[in-house]
């Protein structure tokens, strides 16, 4: 009987000080499901895994040299979930309000790091839903600890880049971190197609088409090759 594979969170450890970075990689190597890709001390080494990895947590300690934790975290696009460790209890409002996952302070117990670790899975157990629909009139999209409403006829077309969708709608643009395959599979063909490997189009939506290009909202979208054969023009 085949077993199911173990979940791996890819995580990285921002720490300045190397006796609380060893303990933090000590305490990750006794997860199976936690696999590290990175320990850093300073912010900018830190934005360089972030750009190399996909990073589904991040241990960002607050005193680091230059750049200071929160100032990181603030300016990082899209950020994976955060458990904040340090030393200091004043910063423990400031860090909610940036939406962390936890707040571990030092010296980490194991037990309190199992504990923030449970509220992490739970969090990406809840974000691999993704998403729910209710009637097909619209979804919920997570993000983050937040669920965000879109109501399927507002979306124009949806966009994929890297790791990332843009949701293009009536009012705004919604970014989430999702293969676009998986957004194609919760929606409605007779509403949505895809045309290329980077586009899903409402088809109510589109104002010219030809075998190569759709227009929708004044945005010219190119049709692919392979796509052509699964799309009414």
């Amino acid at each position: 009987m085949i077993q199911p594979a173990t979940k791996r969170y890819n995580c990285i450890i921002v720490e300045d000080e190397p006796i609380a970075a060893d303990i933090l990689e000590n305490f990750i190597s006794r997860d199976p499901e936690l696999n590290l890709v990175g320990k850093c001390a300073d912010a900018v080494y830190a934005s360089s895994l972030l750009s190399i990895h996909d990073v589904d947590l991040m241990f960002l300690d607050l005193h680091l040299p230059v750049v200071k934790g929160f100032d990181f975290l603030r300016n990082v696009k899209n950020p994976p979930f955060v458990i904040v460790t340090t030393a200091y209890h004043q910063y423990a409002v400031e860090g909610y309000e940036l939406d962390i996952a936890d707040y571990l302070m030092k010296p980490i117990p194991y037990q309190r790091f199992l504990t923030a670790i449970g509220k992490f899975k739970h969090l990406m157990e809840a974000d691999d839903a993704l998403l729910e629909v209710y009637e097909r009139d619209f979804i919920f999209m997570n993000s983050g600890k937040k669920k965000v409403k879109i109501i399927l006829q507002d979306i124009f077309y949806i966009e994929s880049l890297r790791e990332y969708i843009h949701i293009h709608t009536k009012t705004e643009t919604f970014t989430f971190k999702m293969p676009i395959s998986k957004m194609e599979e919760i929606l409605n063909p007779k509403m949505f197609a895809r045309i290329h490997k980077s586009y899903i189009i409402s088809r109510s939506k589109i104002e010219v088409k030809s075998a190569n290009i759709i227009q929708i909202n004044g945005k010219q979208l190119p049709v692919g090759r392979t796509y052509k054969p699964l799309i009414e023009l």
